[in-house]
């Protein structure tokens, strides 16, 4: 057991021998514990010297080194859900070095990724897609007789969204030879591993009971009556010393629950399984933070962290501005206390939305629903048409998952459901998986719905308030991390939908036209090339008699921290041909590419929506 994350290199004889899969299957059996050991040690110190993912790694570190030392990677294929959990996977695939630069620009992913290593079979980072996948590839190594094997490892937390079970339910139906791993890592599944189950566990996993098993089919196979009689005895069995009926039901042959930090155990129970045909579900306990002690009496607060200095001295004190989560969470709990129809509901972000204190405060209505995006959307939907007021807390990238609940549940219908959108715009480090960088082009293409982009903490609360008063589906997207410091009022003051705001009168010409978080970098071009700057609050509606009032314009700049195609810039050419309005418009945004991971500045940067950049770009549109 660790107890401090070391802040120097460990010495790691025998993690420096298997620095390939290949490598790996070299060494005996007996030398494993030790490798696991070296493994752990080195993630905390790697992830101490970089920051990033935490607890779920230190999990799976004993499954991780199963898999590779038993299949023949990367021939055969494991598919990791979400990825938090895969930078031991990444150790011991060829990038330990790479480690220390992870999610670092121009360093590796946080995440698997296809085009990085041929280890990492499918690209993750949202949940639940593993089963699916790897049943892909399953049915692809059926079709074209490859042979190669499949698992898939999810985490508890996964299972709890429906396209897992879909996946589940036609693997089953396709009988098709894969393994999937359920890492239960909260124990908010299973029943507590014990003597018996863990007994029963390598009973149904061997051989021999799978021989004894298909020998019973042949004898009673003229019998229906007898053979129904012996399965469901199994099935009985099984059910009361496991959770593995609902699997079984499903197709597959459960096995379960067992130790997932028990090597000797992993090792046998997966060697049997291996070969097996037909699909297997494999159970396995974990501890998020295994082996670092105050990682495991805090799994939520150590599920990622940040890099160690190694020099108290230069430390910067930590901001106290608030977060935009934060204006959020206090706005949220100040409208339920205002409206007892108020009611959150949250796809199992609850710290991520800053809703911990209205879980408290109203715990009858507050609804985490688990991973389950398109549920917490046509819940909301359900809830809306019998009075009640949802309010949707959810990522940008989360909700392109419950796009179809969106359009078809909510807005055809125009229930009084309102979308708090976190994560809005380029998240950093977490790269192009979790960037909320569509929604504005998604979204105002509904009808029904209106949208807005707050450009500081006073204009998203203000915001939340009239999106949550308007009578109909409505949006606020604000930006991951705080604001440029603006005081909040503590009122629930509205604002005019579909009204801008001018932050800046020039006599140059030009308009910039700016849409949420850019705003103030905009406000600093503006007042270098003496330029008129309208915070235009609203996509959807688009404050038309402001634009009108440009027809004179020399030229039209709009800036967002969004997809420029069909974003708000988009919006905003559209009206100004319908009314032939024949001013010069120049689009800022993100290209049609997709930004890898760097910090946020950095991001910012590179796509020229930091104030330099900004005013870069008008100057060169300027000499063409």
């Amino acid at each position: 057991m660790f107890e401090e994350i070391p802040t120097t290199r460990p010495d790691t004889p025998l993690l420096d021998q298997a620095n390939i899969p290949a490598n790996l299957r070299a060494l005996s059996k007996e030398q494993l514990p030790q490798l696991v050991r070296e493994l752990r040690e080195f993630m905390l110190y790697s992830v101490g010297q970089t920051g990033g993912h935490f607890g779920a790694g230190l999990g799976v570190v004993e499954l991780t080194v199963a898999l590779h030392y038993l299949y023949n990677t990367p021939e055969d294929r494991i598919v990791w859900d979400v990825g938090h959990q895969a930078y031991p996977h990444k150790i011991l695939t060829g990038r330990r070095e790479a480690l220390l630069n992870i999610r670092q620009e121009n360093g590796i992913s946080g995440f698997p990724k296809r085009d990085e290593s041929e280890y990492d079979t499918f690209g993750v980072g949202h949940s639940s897609t593993s089963i699916g996948a790897a049943l892909g590839m399953s049915l692809a190594a059926r079709q074209l007789k490859t042979g190669r094997k499949t698992v898939a490892v999810i985490g508890d937390g996964a299972m709890s969204a429906g396209m897992a079970f879909e996946a589940l339910n036609h693997a089953g139906d396709a009988k098709a030879d894969m393994l999937v791993i359920l890492n239960d890592n909260e124990m908010s599944i299973s029943k507590p591993v014990g003597a018996l189950s863990s007994y029963f566990a390598r009973i149904w996993a061997s051989k021999t009971y799978d021989h004894i098993r298909k020998s019973g089919q042949k004898v009673f196979s003229g019998l229906p009556s007898a053979l129904e009689l012996a399965r469901k005895a199994e099935e009985h069995m099984k059910g009361m010393v496991s959770p593995g009926m609902m699997f079984e039901e499903l197709g597959f042959n459960y096995i379960g629950p067992i130790d997932g930090h028990d090597l000797d155990h992993l090792l046998t129970t997966i060697a049997n399984l291996k070969d097996r045909s037909g699909p297997q579900f494999l159970h396995v306990i974990t501890k998020k933070g295994k082996g670092f002690e105050p990682a495991e009496g805090d799994p939520i607060g150590y599920h990622a962290i940040n890099k160690i200095e190694p020099d108290p001295k230069p430390r910067q004190e930590k901001s106290n501005l608030p977060k935009y989560c934060n204006v959020f969470g206090q706005w949220v709990c100040d409208a339920a206390e205002n409206d007892s129809k108020l009611v959150a509901i949250t796809p199992a972000m609850k710290e991520g939305s800053d809703l911990i204190a209205f879980a408290e405060r109203f715990p009858d209505r507050y609804f985490d629903v688990a991973i389950a995006e398109q549920h917490a959307v046509t819940l909301a939907a359900g809830m809306a048409c019998d009075g009640l007021k949802p309010v949707v807390a959810i990522y940008s990238t989360f909700l392109q998952r419950a796009y179809d609940q969106l359009i078809h549940d909510v807005a055809l219908q125009n229930l009084d459901v309102l979308f708090a959108i976190d994560r809005a715009g380029l998240v950093g480090e977490d790269g192009p998986t979790h960037a909320g960088v569509y929604d504005l082009s998604y979204l105002r293409c509904i009808p029904n719905m209106i949208v807005m982009a707050p450009s500081d903490e006073d204009e998203c609360r203000k915001m939340l308030q009239t999106g949550y008063q308007y009578e109909g589906p409505a949006a606020v997207r604000y930006p991951r991390g705080t604001g440029p410091g603006i005081k909040l009022e503590d009122n629930l003051d509205i604002i005019n939908i579909g009204q801008s705001r001018t932050l800046h009168t020039g006599q140059s010409g030009i308009v910039i036209c700016s849409f949420g978080r850019p705003t103030y970098d905009a406000l600093a071009t503006a007042k270098n090339l003496d330029t008129t700057l309208i915070d235009m609050r609203f996509v959807k509606p688009l404050d038309e008699q402001a634009l009108l009032d440009q027809r004179d314009a020399k030229l039209i700049v709009t800036v967002e921290e969004n997809a420029i195609m069909g974003g708000a810039g988009s919006a905003v050419s559209e009206f100004l041909q319908a009314n032939n309005i024949n001013v010069p418009v120049l689009h800022l945004g993100l290209p049609d590419q997709y930004e890898e991971h760097a910090s946020h500045s950095a991001m910012l940067k590179r796509v020229g929506l930091d104030s330099s950049g900004i005013e870069a770009s008008i100057r060169q549109k300027l000499t063409k």
